[in-house]
This record gives structure tokens, sequence and C-alpha cells, in this order.
């Protein structure tokens, strides 16, 4: 039932929210979403990794069809049910040092987007799987077209077409599984959708090819990689910040999580014929995204680009088919999120108090701002993979597995360390230690409630980085399942 109550509280929450208005929102809001971090942080210390599936729920849903309303964690799930329990607070606050329209509805959408994002996570049913997958994309629609930015209309409705058109390649390959599976276990249906069942068929190694593309198509819009990533520059730019810290930081994580629990086990010899391709696209994405990050003026679009490039080497992670590269895959989601969510937050703060954040308007301003100055230099060599930090663990295991694959594919991936530092540290030498700008008198340093918001993330950068285990002590069995579930088929 905790699983459940996971799902459902945030929903009541939003629902709640509608008696509040305006300014009024934000400690029910705030407060919503603490209890689903106590909720998670409970299901943390409760867990025990030697088990694989626990805190499960199963009701017969659609009885005649074989859908059930199944959920439940392994070690995977709960890290990323973690992230997300961590991170919704963290963009609620963020939030609140801004002033949007229609408040109550904001929030609202941000918490039942955290329903969908769960869902996602934990859901055991193929359907109830793409339900929770479409309730994350529906929230995040209005997010970012109600408050974006000028350009919004436009925007937004690229990346609604990108992944809506993804989402229904999903369904097609799901439904076509789904007429291959045996009946349901009580007997009212011929067929069944349940995770389990699809990792029972036994289909050919032709159809598993075509259905590989059916399934992937949503993953890699949602990751996203390259080529199917010309929606996020623009939409990460143009969304406001809470929306680009939801789809950066947790919700991207859809695609990989989809890819390890949904498209490896389920289609392995499509994922064996097709994985030089992945790999090499991966491959193409973290060079390209390095490149154009380069050569960008604006911090947030940067910073855009720069999620690319570090998606890109978790891909090829995942597709190496190693425990390195899955056990990299999981723990640097984590750190991924922890990272952009925070850079995207010192970019906001910038840009609240400059009204830019144009690179080349910018400089000098730590001189008038220390807090903001280290804060953001620890988060930033975080994201470059400094040893000792979150960045480094996942970035390690990931290159060490695609290494193992092919040593030659793990050498050209390993250029996304050398060019990461060259985006991320010329920027901050731009903006930070540059030659005093017109704002640098005016600048003022991070408050008190930005600091407290921003030590979560920085404990977090050492906590990973030091203690690794921790988290991939959690995962560590889900990767072997998932493994073992290839090999075998």
């Amino acid at each position: 039932m905790l699983t459940v109550l996971l799902l459902l509280w945030p929903v009541a929450a939003a629902l709640l929210l509608h008696f509040f208005k305006g300014r009024a929102a934000r400690v029910p809001a705030l407060g919503a979403a603490l209890v689903e971090f106590a909720l998670a942080a409970y299901a943390a210390l409760t867990f025990n990794a030697n088990n694989s599936g626990q805190f499960s729920f199963d009701l017969n849903w659609i009885p005649s069809a074989g859908i059930h309303f199944a959920v439940g964690m392994d070690g995977l799930s709960l890290l990323l049910v973690l992230l997300t329990a961590v991170l919704v607070p963290v963009i609620l606050l963020s939030a609140f040092r801004r002033n949007f329209e229609n408040e109550s509805v904001f929030y609202a959408l941000v918490l039942f987007m955290q329903t969908g994002l769960i869902g996602v996570f934990t859901a055991q049913d193929a359907f109830l799987f793409y339900f929770m997958w479409e309730v994350a994309l529906i929230p995040i629609y209005f997010l970012a077209g109600v408050w974006g930015g000028v350009n919004r209309a436009r925007v937004t409705f690229k990346f609604f077409l990108y992944t809506i058109i993804g989402s229904l390649f999903m369904l097609a390959g799901f439904v076509y599984l789904y007429f291959q599976t045996g009946p349901s276990a009580d007997g009212l249906s011929a067929h069944n959708s349940a995770l389990a069942s699809f990792y029972a068929l036994n289909l050919t190694a032709d159809t598993q090819m075509w259905v590989f593309w059916l399934i992937f198509a949503a993953f890699a819009v949602k990751m996203p990689i390259f080529p199917f990533h010309t929606w996020q520059p623009d939409t990460y730019t143009e969304a406001p910040a809470p929306a680009t810290m939801l789809l950066s930081g947790i919700m991207l994580k859809m695609g990989i999580y989809g890819c390890m629990r949904w498209l490896l086990p389920v289609v392995p010899m499509g994922v064996d014929y097709w994985q030089n391709l992945v790999l090499i696209l991966a491959i193409i994405g973290i060079i390209y995204g390095a490149i154009i990050a380069i050569r960008q003026q604006d911090v947030k679009r940067l910073i855009a680009y720069s999620s690319l490039s570090h998606v890109g080497l978790m891909i090829a992670g995942v597709f190496s088919l190693t425990q390195m590269g899955l056990q990299g895959a999981s723990i640097q989601m984590l750190a991924h999120g922890v990272n952009v969510v925070g850079m995207f937050f010192i970019a906001d703060a910038i840009e609240r108090r400059t009204g830019t954040r144009n690179i080349a308007d910018l400089g000098g301003l730590t001189r008038k701002a220390p807090v903001l100055t280290v804060c953001f230099l620890v988060l930033l060599l975080g994201t470059v993979a400094l040893p000792l930090t979150n960045g480094f663990v996942g970035e390690f295991l990931l290159l060490g597995g695609v290494y193992q694959f092919n040593h030659w594919m793990g050498a050209v991936a390993g250029v996304t360390i050398i060019l990461g530092a060259v985006y991320l540290l010329r920027m901050f030498q731009r903006v930070m230690l540059g030659p005093d700008s017109s704002f640098t008198e005016t600048f003022t340093d991070l408050t008190g409630s930005e600091l407290a918001l921003l030590v979560p993330l920085i404990v977090l950068v050492f906590w990973i980085g030091l203690f690794p285990n921790t988290f991939l002590h959690l995962s560590e069995g889900s990767v072997m399942n998932i493994l073992n579930e290839v090999v075998k088929r």
C-alpha cells in the first residue's frame, strides 16, 4: 500500500490546492511535497536490497482485458522515486522566487506531474505504464505552454508533437505484445499486460527487430537521443525555470528507465541487433551536444545542450549491456538530476537579478556574491565529474561499461569529460570571474531561503561522490535481474 500512497497523495494534495488562491497555495503545496518525501524516505529505510519487488499492490483494474493496476518497487524504481521525492520540494521552493499567475493551478500541475512520474517508475503493467507516461506529459505541456516565454506556443507544440507521436508508437508496440501473451491469471481474459508476461514472451528475432523501434521511439524522444533531440533546447529555454527543472531533472529519466525496464528484457534480440546503431547515435549526441554547448551565449541554453551530451553517455552505458554500464546509468540518473536542477536554479537566480542570461553581458559577479559563487562551482564541478563529486562515479562506470563493449567507442565517449570541462569552466569564468559588468555593483548574493534550497543538492553532490555504495547497493539486484533476463533470452 505504500506505493499506492506515494501515487495518490500528490493527486489528493493537488485537488485540495483548488481551495487556496494565489500565494496562499505555496505552503500547502510544499507541505504536500515534503510529506511525499517522508513517505519515499520511509520506503528507502525499510527496503530490503536483497529482495526484488517490494511494496507491491495489484488491483484487477479491467478484468475483461487482463489489465491490472499493479505497482511495486525494486532498487532501480526506488532510486528514481527518491530522486523525484527529493527534487519536487526543491523545484517548488525555486518557484516561490517568482510570481506566477494562478499559482494554485501551477503548483497543482507540478503535483499531478509527480504522480505521473512516480507511476512510471513503479508500474508493473504495460498499459498502466503507458497511462502514467501520458499523465506525466499533460501537466508539463501546460506548465511550459501557459507560463513559458515569448515563443512558448510554438515550442510547446513541437515538444508535444514529438512526445505524443513517440508515445503512440510505444502504445502500438505494447498492443502487439499484449496479443502475444497468454490468458490472465484469473482466466477472465485471453491476454494480459503484466510486465512479467512481457518478459516471458518468446518472440522471433525478426519480430523483435521491428518491435524494438516501436517501443524505443517513445524513449528516444523523451531522453532524448540524437537526432530526436531538436525539441529539447528550445523547450528548456522557453519553459519557466521550475518546468525546465522537472523536464531535465526527472522527466528525461523516464526514457532511460524505460529502456532498462521495458526494452532490454522484452526484446533482447532486437536490442542486440540495433545495439551498435544506438551506441553510435548516443556517442554522436555526446560530441554534438558538447560542441554546440561551447558555442552558446545563453546560460540556460548552454546547460540544455550540456544535458543532451551527458544523457548521451547514459544511453551508451545502458546499451553497452554491461553491469558497469547499467549501474553507471542508475547512479548517474541521480547525479544528473541533482546537478542539472541546481544549475538551472543558479541560472534563474542570475537572470532574476540581472534580467539577462547572455554570457557576454555578465561578468565579475563573484565580487558581490561569494556564496553563490561557491554553490555554483560545486554544482559545476559535479557536472564536470570531478573526483569525489557525484558526477565522477556515474561517468567512471558508464565509460568503463562502454569501454568493455568496444574500446574505441569508450575512448570517443570519454571526450565528454574534456569538452564538458571546456564549456562549463569557460562559462563560469566569463559569468562569475570575468571583468566587471554593468550588473556587478547592484548584484546581490544568495538569500537565506535560496541557500537553504541549494544546501540539500550540495550535500548530495558529495554524498553520492564519497559514499556511492549507498545507492549502488540499492540498484545492483535490479541491474543483475535485467541482465539475466537479457542473457537467458
